[in-house]
């Protein structure tokens, strides 16, 4: 398999969505690195629409769910039901045994659900009372959440942060983007949106899981990745700042998370081999949602992307 056997899939995306070419690489990689994408942004980018796309362009089944305060957990994974005629309980599976899940606004769910969606990420399976359910070979969690609006929202756990693979921020397109989006809109309301020629197979992706995971990653290079997260704990050896900023570092999951982001993002690009300008591509991505920073530099109006950025540029590359 070749990257160009996703370019049916980023046509039916762009068929759909204008510009956010860093949102869609960031699904494309996260679906090649078996991962799960915290998708950010205001109302109305799209956001919804550009997964909807992508799981369109896969085989397999797909599910929307939106997450509401008064959501339990058995909305999300299933629940035994008593069957007389058996005289047995049946479980009846839940919205999380699809191969791709949405999740709307997660950040509006509640404790109990948030913990249920925790084990079906980190562990890929759910379990009901005494009996634990595996989920599909292919399962991939795209959950969305608003950055600004807090009314009936609560704070995702970082546990659960953790288990994403990446998050994206997508920001508002430029001017001319916004014109392409209202000649776009103006043809959909003329024609009905056609579904893909061609859905990418399962086993196809699985191949090219094993592709990607053949890039090859130099040991100075796996070298770097581990001293990029080790800095994120121990700032204060590189820069006064960085130490004032940052309260919590990176768990070793983002260790892992960048050498196979890293590699995924190489193979997309047609390389053979990981470089550092790999590594720094993925970098905020995989590290702005596992960083936490002080009162300080939040008075500051310093963000994690800040901190990122500026520790890319103090590591020294190998």
């Amino acid at each position: 398999m070749t990257p160009s056997d996703l370019n049916l899939v980023r046509e039916h995306i762009g068929s759909r969505i204008i510009g956010q070419k860093s949102f869609i690489d960031s699904m494309l990689i996260c679906l090649l690195s078996s991962g799960h994408l915290l998708v950010e942004g205001m109302p109305g980018l799209a956001k919804t629409t550009a997964v909807k796309a992508l799981a369109e362009s896969i085989e397999g089944d797909f599910h929307r769910i939106q997450f509401t305060p008064d959501l339990l957990p058995s909305d999300l994974i299933g629940t035994d039901i008593y069957r007389h005629e058996k005289g047995e309980f049946e479980f009846r599976p839940g919205p999380l045994f699809h191969n791709i899940l949405l999740g709307d606004e997660v950040n509006r769910a509640p404790a109990k659900v948030q913990s249920a969606l925790l084990e079906a990420m980190a562990e890929q399976q759910i379990t009901v009372g005494q009996r634990t359910y595996p989920l599909p070979k292919l399962f991939m969690v795209l959950a969305t959440q608003n950055p600004v609006e807090q009314e009936g929202t609560y704070h995702l756990p970082e546990a659960q942060l953790d288990r994403f693979l990446m998050q994206a921020r997508v920001e508002y397109p430029t001017r001319d983007e916004e014109r392409q989006i209202l000649e776009l809109d103006s043809k959909q309301l003329k024609t009905v949106n056609k579904p893909p020629t061609h859905r990418l197979a399962q086993n196809d992706l699985f191949a090219m899981r094993q592709d990607v995971a053949k890039v090859y990653l130099d040991p100075k290079l796996n070298n770097y990745i581990v001293d990029l997260v080790q800095a994120t704990r121990k700032p204060k050896a590189y820069d006064a700042d960085l130490a004032r900023w940052c309260r919590f570092g990176a768990s070793p999951r983002a260790s892992i998370a960048l050498a196979r982001c890293a590699r995924a993002y190489a193979w997309l690009e047609g390389d053979t081999f990981v470089t550092p300008h790999h590594i720094h591509v993925v970098a905020i991505g995989i590290l702005r949602h596992r960083i936490l920073l002080t009162f300080e530099a939040e008075a500051e109006g310093i963000t994690t992307d800040d901190f990122v950025e500026r520790l890319l540029n103090l590591v020294a590359i190998p």
